[in-house]
Parts: C-alpha cells; sequence; structure tokens
C-alpha cells in the first residue's frame, strides 16, 4: 500500500487470471480500505474493456445503480456502467458528491481508466470532513440551518435531456417522480421543465457518523463556469432560466466570493494521483468529494455507482443547526 498525504492511497497488485473473479474475493478487504482512507485506487489489474469492467465493478458493489437525475449525459455500457460525464477537455469538474441532491445517493463510486489521457485529467479527491472543518462556521451553521436550493431548467440544448435524467420523457411519470422525491416543478410555457429542490449542505456519514460537507453547492453554481460560458448562457436562457444553479436554502443568491472561498477550500484538501490505463478506482461518496481535471488526448473512463443510501438528514430541518 501507497501511502501519500497529497495522494490518495494507492494499492499495486499483480494481474490477476480471472478479473471478476479477484474482485468477489477481494470484496471485503477493498470496501474496508475504502471505509478507512476515503479513495484508494487499484493499480495493475490492466482494465480494458467495458464488458470486462463492468463485470469487476458488480464483483465488488453488486447490483449498480441506474442514475437518475443527471445533469449531462453519458454513454451507457450495460447495466449500471457508464462513461465520465460528457464535459469539454479544457474545463475542470470541480469538487462535489455525485448526485448528493437525490434522495437516494450512491454511497460507493467506482472508475476505471481503460485510456488513460496524454496530461492532465486525474480524478482528484478531497475529505469532505477536513472540508468541512476548514469553512467559516458562521456560513457552515447558515448552510446547515437552511441547506442548498438546486434549480434546473431542462433545454435541448445543454445538459441532460429529461429522457436521460428521468429515464422517461411521458410527463405524468415525470411528475409522479418528483412529487416522490420532494422536488417542486414547473412546466413552463414553451414546454421546458423547471425543477427546484432543497438538500441538505452537511449530512453524517452513515457508518462513521462524522459530519461531512456534501453536496454539488459549488459544483453546479454559475459562479464555477467560465466567465464566457456564464455570460453566454446568461445571455441566451437569462438569470432564472440556466440549466443548473445553486442557492442558499431560503432562495437567497450565492455570492461569487462564497463560491471562490468553497473552490479554494477543495483545493487545499486535494489529493490527486495520474491515471495509467488498467486503473480502477473506488470512493466512498459521502465522505469523499471528486473533481475531474483539464486533460490533453484521449481519456476514457468508466464509471459505475453502487451501495444507495437514503440519508436520514438528506433533508433540511430546523434542527440542523443544532446538531
Amino acid at each position: 500500500m501507497e501511502l501519500r498525504p497529497d495522494r490518495p492511497a494507492v494499492l499495486h497488485v499483480d494481474p490477476p487470471p480471472d478479473l471478476p473473479g479477484w474482485a468477489a474475493a477481494h470484496r471485503e478487504s477493498l470496501r474496508a480500505l475504502i471505509t478507512e482512507h476515503g479513495a484508494l485506487v487499484v493499480r495493475g489489474l490492466g482494465l480494458r474493456e467495458a464488458p470486462q469492467t463492468g463485470a469487476v465493478f458488480t464483483g465488488l458493489a453488486g447490483e449498480l445503480m441506474a442514475e437518475r437525475e443527471a445533469f449531462a449525459p453519458r454513454d451507457a455500457y450495460g447495466q449500471g456502467v457508464y462513461s465520465s460525464t460528457a464535459w469539454p477537455a479544457n474545463q475542470p469538474m470541480c469538487m462535489h458528491h455525485e448526485l448528493s441532491y437525490t434522495l437516494e445517493v450512491p454511497g460507493l463510486l467506482l472508475f476505471a481508466c481503460l485510456t488513460a489521457p496524454e496530461q492532465g485529467g486525474a480524478t482528484a479527491v478531497a475529505d469532505a470532513e477536513a472540508v468541512l472543518g476548514a469553512l467559516p462556521a458562521a456560513l457552515v451553521e447558515r448552510f446547515e440551518r437552511e441547506g442548498w436550493l438546486l434549480t434546473r431548467t431542462y433545454n435541448d440544448e445543454i445538459g441532460a435531456s429529461l429522457a436521460e435524467s428521468f429515464g422517461t420523457d411521458d410527463r405524468a411519470a415525470i411528475e409522479r417522480y418528483c412529487r416522490e422525491r420532494a422536488i417542486d416543478f414547473t412546466w413552463r410555457a414553451d414546454g421546458s421543465l423547471r425543477t427546484e429542490q432543497r438538500r441538505s449542505a452537511v449530512v453524517r456519514h452513515p457508518l462513521t457518523g462524522r459530519r461531512c460537507w456534501f453536496n454539488q453547492i459549488a459544483f453546479l453554481n454559475e459562479w464555477t463556469l467560465d466567465p464566457e460560458v456564464r455570460e453566454y448562457m446568461t445571455d441566451v436562457y437569462g438569470e432564472d432560466g440556466l440549466p443548473f444553479n445553486t442557492r442558499y436554502g431560503d432562495g437567497s443568491p450565492i455570492g461569487e466570493e462564497v463560491v471562490q472561498l468553497l473552490n479554494a477550500t477543495y483545493e487545499a484538501h486535494t489529493r490527486r494521483e495520474p491515471w495509467q490505463a488498467g486503473d480502477l478506482m473506488l470512493v466512498d461518496n459521502i465522505r469523499t468529494a471528486h473533481s475531474r481535471e483539464p486533460f490533453t488526448g484521449e481519456r476514457r473512463v468508466l464509471v459505475g455507482m453502487a451501495g444507495p443510501r437514503r440519508l436520514d438528514d438528506g433533508l433540511p430541518t430546523p434542527e440542523a443547526s443544532r446538531r
């Protein structure tokens, strides 16, 4: 085991002849390492193909989750195995917890690098407990009291479509999905859908009980966008029509300085390990935020989500600030 303060834990293994069998046999020991370190890179497996990768994912995690409420499209490679999110190679995807705005969140993320980029492109990680401890107490108290609000406006040009996000484009089914998951929705005059959902910004880890900064407040906020992209999208869709944005739980805008502070705090706690072809990476999605750094060259990373959890404190309450 290779442990360095600036990198996630790296476990070096010899290439096993039976990858799915190896995954099933080492499932419990690997899950224990993820619980201990928050994220783990397994190097030496030689993953090269999507079917092989899916079998390894299933051996390690059991049944994989189907993604719902995606914010950007992915390609599917079998049940629960996806491409990494479609995102411009020259733009970073800042730190976030996958699907932290859903009521049933994945507890475990699985990444497999089939083709490593020429430069950059690391899936970096940050400890959510450490990030929480480094943020100003007054800011944490407000978010813990109010939660955070995600607003989405679906269109046919940017982000995931209705069918990609909800698994259907049937209005009645979408409305039923939203009602069951505490999502407010409005069908606009042009037929597009606008949604709002308020979620907790701080949760307790279901295994350790430790408080974690668990959200996508910075990542999905307008101030994280490239300035030219933000200006273009605001001109085209208007401030209330952006494909996604985040606010304080009471609906107030989050200032640019707050988003910069959040991203700077993440950066101060970032650990990164450059991808090598064949690598496997396992991430505790509640304890550990992850990002994707800009890259050049071809980068092919497959993703699986597993261990669905409905967090007891996933919805903010008036008592949240007194935890």
